[in-house]
């Protein structure tokens, strides 16, 4: 079962679920701004809004696995103090990134000063040395970096063997400072001298002594992945050694490049295409969800077999996502979303359209998701555990 829905209190939904049982935790929480979207979130004070969210991020920890992680959406109001918060309750260690999410690409235009055109999506791994999250898609490799291709057919660029950071030099990595044989006529390299070789030793474009990326014993093993080529540079002509980058290497998923942390709305979506997508399934009876493309590209990040968590799952966007997610690459994502019995605002497109509470929203979604895109739902009755079953057993505390 793709997803599953529990209409409850979520401090105490999470209670229920067994430590570590969790992989992923992704949630929209309601934003202290005063203003009513198809319920109330008026909070008052920082405080309270932190007072609030305290305790569910602490059950949150509780429940992720020690592989897991947690991404919460938030804007202006909050972020500074949600971010301490965060830090407090995961530890400053464990903290991910500050995504800025390019929601509103038009900008705000109501009330006065900027158009504010982006939110925010903090990251946080319950522990950062055993987090599986993986920071980085094959989407955004750009064929046009590898200029260069092979005999075979095979594109690739240059970089240089050389390591172009200045902090790794003959004093601190001492064993990479070292000679290489190149001949560049033909363009081979090796750790020993042969016919035709000259000695080649890493330095800085000034001249200072520098170090190599690769060992020796790497630079034998992989002899085929470097060249030797004449170069000038601002002391004149010398030789140097590159390794060719290959733009489809023998690794599992292909190449892949980090995800940068500013996420444009023609890349995840926007709040109007968010809006569209749950029109298209229960009507416009949510003002400001998040788009699917947004949690999609979150999961991304994480094995496809992960159990996730929505514990303010407001109109249904991760169990949503989910769902897509599986459909497109044959996943066995599982989704447990929880909602209040909130009640909906008087004259909402919500409460029009009959959806008394936000749960009812949820659950009018995920039911057409599993309708449209396949899966199945399932309802646990409040009152009752909403156990999960992880994906591996429960690590040693």
């Amino acid at each position: 079962m793709w997803n599953t829905f529990v209409e409850g209190d979520n401090l105490d939904v999470l209670a229920t679920l067994p430590p570590g049982s969790v992989d992923l935790v992704v949630t929209d929480p309601p934003y202290n701004t005063g203003n009513g979207f198809a319920y109330a979130d008026t909070f008052g004070s920082h405080a309270a809004w932190v007072a609030m969210m305290r305790p569910r991020l602490e059950a949150c920890r509780e429940v992720l696995a020690d592989t897991g992680a947690i991404f919460v959406s938030i804007d202006d109001h909050e972020v500074a103090h949600l971010r301490l918060l965060m830090d407090e309750v995961f530890g400053e260690a464990n903290f991910l990134a500050q995504v800025i999410v390019n929601l509103n690409p038009k900008g705000r235009q109501l009330g006065r000063g900027f158009a504010t055109s982006h939110e925010y999506l903090l990251g946080y791994a319950r522990d950062a040395g055993r987090c599986v999250l993986d920071a980085s898609s094959p989407d955004h490799v750009d064929e046009g970096d590898f200029p260069l291709s092979h005999a075979d057919g095979r594109r690739f660029r240059h970089l240089p063997l050389r390591n172009t950071n200045k902090k790794f030099n003959p004093a601190t990595a001492r064993t990479l400072h070292f000679p290489l044989y190149g001949d560049p006529a033909s363009g081979r390299v090796a750790a020993a001298p042969f016919p035709g070789s000259r000695e080649i030793w890493p330095v800085f474009g000034d001249g200072a002594p520098a170090v190599w990326r690769w060992s020796a014993p790497l630079v034998e093993a992989r002899a085929d992945d470097l060249v030797c080529r004449t170069i000038r540079g601002r002391l004149g002509e010398r030789d140097d050694v590159f390794q060719r980058d290959w733009l489809h290497r023998d690794t599992p998923g292909g190449r892949r490049k980090k995800l940068r942390t500013i996420w444009l709305s023609e890349e995840v979506g926007s709040t109007d295409t968010a809006v569209a997508e749950l029109k298209a399934l229960v009507g416009k009876v949510f003002e400001s969800p998040k788009p699917t493309g947004l949690v999609r590209r979150v999961l991304a990040t994480m094995p496809s077999d992960v159990v996730v968590v929505d514990p303010f799952a407001g109109s249904g966007t991760t169990g949503h996502a989910v769902a897509l997610a599986n459909a497109e690459d044959g996943g066995t994502r599982r989704c447990l979303s929880v909602n209040s019995a909130e009640p909906t605002r008087p004259g909402s497109h919500a409460h029009v359209a009959g959806l008394a509470t936000v749960a009812d929203i949820t659950r009018a979604r995920l039911r057409a998701v599993a309708e449209a895109v396949g899966g199945g739902y399932k309802e646990i009755p409040a009152g009752l555990p909403a156990r999960v079953t992880p994906r591996r057993p429960s690590p040693a505390r």
